[in-house]
């Protein structure tokens, strides 16, 4: 499953409180993100976001070997042996950064995405929907080249990640990320148990589908 948003949303912060959650039921979980799950990555992060200017299409060429090379390398295995991996970014923040924040073409960069991994998808994705200004409020330390592009950058982006969100209602869960921290873990959980098959877990349940 992946965590998607914006700077600031907490994406760190609830992918760790699962992988917890989850391991503590017994289930092996990779805990990685994009870009930086892999050796390669973290160069290629690196470069990406604390490295001199990138143009924009190379920039997109660049997320797309770190994540074919994520996929492949991390990624994949661990399903294949029944793992669960839970992923910082994956995908959908190249068409929602690169496609629509850049206005590379959010189609064009999808197709360049899902072909470098094989047209694998997450079963869960969760949008922690948050304000930019909120969000650049709880920044610390340099902002890298991302969290520096500008205003409408970041509103294009956030648009474009509720606009996926809500053509993709099966895949998505969309959440307010000024929620308290524990209730956003809460509500993850239980769509992400529920979608493992072990909703059983879930005290409360949450609507959703899928496998994770």
């Amino acid at each position: 499953m992946s965590f998607e948003g914006g700077d600031g949303a907490g994406k760190s912060t609830q992918a760790r409180a699962l992988a917890d959650r989850l391991r503590a039921l017994g289930r092996e979980v990779v805990l990685t993100r994009e870009p930086g799950g892999t050796p390669l990555g973290v160069e290629l992060r690196q470069a990406l976001l604390h490295g001199d200017h990138v143009d924009p299409r190379a920039e997109v060429l660049l997320y797309a070997a770190d994540r074919a090379h994520h996929v492949a390398s991390l990624v994949r295995p661990a399903l294949e042996r029944g793992a669960v991996v839970i992923t910082d970014r994956y995908l959908d923040s190249s068409v929602a950064y690169q496609g629509s924040g850049r206005d590379l073409g959010a189609d064009e960069v999808e197709r360049i995405s899902l072909w470098a991994t094989g047209g694998l998808l997450p079963a869960v994705t969760v949008l922690l929907d948050l304000d930019p200004d909120v969000g650049r409020t709880r920044l610390t330390g340099d902002p890298d080249r991302l969290e520096r592009a500008g205003d409408d950058f970041h509103r294009r982006t956030r648009a474009a990640f509720l606009a996926r969100a809500e053509q993709d209602p099966g895949r998505w869960l969309v959440l307010d990320a000024t929620l308290p921290v524990d209730e956003l873990a809460a509500h993850v959980f239980a769509r992400v148990a529920a979608a493992g098959g072990f909703a059983d877990a879930v005290p409360s349940a949450s609507s959703g589908a899928g496998a994770a």
